[in-house]
């Protein structure tokens, strides 16, 4: 007669070991990568450059992948050259360089306020800096450069509105984004009211534009707006250390040495800068800073929003979505009709997730 009992075998427990890293070394100097997040900010990146790669091929002027290339690579002088490279390719790299900026500001402001519904076209800092173009453009009719300086300097005194105003003792998250939806909704009125008082042709090019366009992308705004992105993108890099400690929390932040408020307002300034750089070139285009980021950190598997991966997403999303616009139906589309119908889908989804982690 047997006396084994049936006791049930538990498996050994799962231990952490926490995630990979990749540690460069340069002399006095030690930076650590996630693994992950590197691995897909390669894959989204190379992504990008094949899409962007079919999307020069796509148009009125079909070409092979093989002609695209001589083109790119000035083996072909002819035809393929001129429309590859005057044509679709400042279109191509604006996509690119724009979507990376809209996802580093989208991350940077989820970070300092630690909400997922925190991004410039929510809490109006993309409609500041529409505002701003828009009385340049409506009262002074100015240039690129001008209309340009217009958006900044709408941004820029929209953020400091918003940072005036849910200031109390610091700057609390919910009420930072409360206080930019309020703000934006004002603003919206304002913009519509500035466009009703415009003559008629000067209202019908703004409402274009404020569609958020990339048509008519010329390689002197492709490039202008690229150097300005580039410049700003490394000022995020420098300022993401004390990001992440703000991201801890403000006792713990302060506690670790770091100027709270001084450090957040650069940050703002330089998520408002990105934004306003390409709402002057191409207007506002909304969603892409609000679902790249957290896209990204999905995938990567981080904790929190993290700039590579949140740009190489909006990289990849913008560029999608403005090959859909040109190519999905018979009349091509603003790229902002497109990221608002594919951004609004996202937001409903983030809203119902977040309520019902809430319960």
């Amino acid at each position: 007669m047997s006396t084994q009992t049936d006791t049930p075998v538990r498996s050994p427990a799962r231990i952490d070991f926490g995630h990979a890293v990749i540690r460069v070394r340069a002399r006095r100097a030690s930076v650590r990568f996630a693994a992950r997040s590197v691995v897909t900010v390669a894959v989204l990146a190379a992504m990008a450059a094949v899409l962007a790669l079919v999307a020069l091929t796509l148009g009125d002027y079909p070409l092979t992948l093989t002609e695209v290339v001589l083109a790119l690579t000035g083996q072909d002088a002819g035809m393929a050259n001129l429309v590859v490279v005057e044509w679709r390719a400042p279109r191509a790299l604006a996509a690119v360089v724009f979507g990376a900026a809209l996802g580093v500001s989208g991350a940077i402001f989820q970070s300092l306020t630690r909400n997922p519904l925190a991004s410039p076209d929510i809490i109006g800092f993309a409609t500041g800096s529409f505002t701003g173009a828009l009385v340049v453009i409506v009262i002074i009719g100015g240039s690129y450069v001008q209309v340009a300086g217009g958006a900044l300097v709408g941004g820029i005194l929209t953020a400091a509105a918003v940072y005036a105003l849910s200031y109390k003792r610091g700057v609390q998250g919910f009420r930072f984004i409360i206080v930019g939806i309020a703000v934006s909704a004002m603003l919206a009125s304002l913009n519509t009211w500035l466009m009703l008082r415009a003559e008629l042709e000067v209202a019908m090019s703004a409402a274009v534009w404020n569609a958020g366009s990339l048509n008519g992308i010329t390689w002197a705004q492709a490039g202008a707006g690229s150097v300005a992105v580039v410049v700003l993108m490394l000022l995020a890099v420098a300022q993401s250390p004390g990001l992440r400690q703000i991201e801890l929390g403000d006792d713990a932040a302060k506690a670790l040495g770091v100027s709270i408020e001084p450090v957040r307002l650069g940050l703002v300034i330089t998520g408002v800068a990105l934004t306003a750089a390409v709402t002057a070139a191409a207007g506002p285009i909304s969603f892409i800073a609000l679902a790249a980021p957290q896209i990204a950190r999905r995938i990567a598997r981080t904790p929190g929003v993290t700039l590579a991966p949140a740009a190489a997403m909006g990289a990849l999303l913008l560029l999608a979505a403005d090959v859909l616009a040109q190519h999905a139906l018979p009349s091509s589309l603003p790229v902002g009709v497109v990221t608002v119908v594919i951004g609004g889908s996202y937001l409903v989804w983030l809203l119902v997730h977040e309520a019902r982690r809430q319960l």
